[in-house]
């Protein structure tokens, strides 16, 4: 079980990517996935979002997603709870940059700052990708990034030609995958 904070809902943020099998059903059935987590509720799930590879470029485009939970579990637990989410989805780590059935990072816990290991907070690489920040900045435009502005203020920083907002699915679909 995990430890859990006597504190209630922090505001969390969680970016999701994928793009192997069906990315878009992917996050879909991840997003559903982060509703049911222990000691948290999903407040807002971004649209998707189309984007090119980082770094290692011979893959297939990703589709992004980024959700906001109000949670009590600590950063840690979640964590560890997002870790248990890839690897029932089959997220292996072959290599840096790799193409991946789902990843999920913790971007932001409740403006906390903090380096552990496997765990920094806020997510170091987030203020360089326009696909965590455009659907950040879609849900929680004033939401403050500690030391660097709002994610609209950062996101207006990068170029966001590259990446594309997908159309939200027929109403069907959306009701199959909540």
């Amino acid at each position: 079980m995990p430890w859990r904070s006597p504190l209630a809902d922090i505001e969390a943020y969680v970016a999701l990517g994928a793009n192997l099998g069906d990315p878009a059903a992917q996050l879909r059935r991840a997003m559903a996935e982060l509703a049911r987590l222990p000691e948290s509720r999903l407040a807002a799930c971004s649209s998707l979002y189309l984007s090119k590879p980082v770094g290692f470029l011979d893959q297939p485009d990703y589709v992004n997603a980024v959700a906001a939970l109000g949670t009590k579990l600590t950063p840690r637990a979640l964590l560890d709870a997002l870790l248990d989410i890839e690897a029932r989805h089959g997220r292996s780590r072959a290599f840096k940059n790799a193409p991946r059935t789902l990843d999920l990072d913790l971007l932001l816990y409740d403006g906390l700052v903090m380096h552990e290991p496997g765990l920094t907070l806020p997510h170091p690489r987030m203020l360089e990708r326009a696909f965590v920040l455009a659907p950040l900045a879609e849900i929680a435009p004033d939401c403050v990034i500690p030391g660097q502005g709002t994610a609209a203020f950062n996101l207006a920083k990068l170029d966001c030609t590259a990446l594309a907002r997908l159309p939200d699915p027929a109403p069907q679909a959306r009701s199959a995958h909540p």
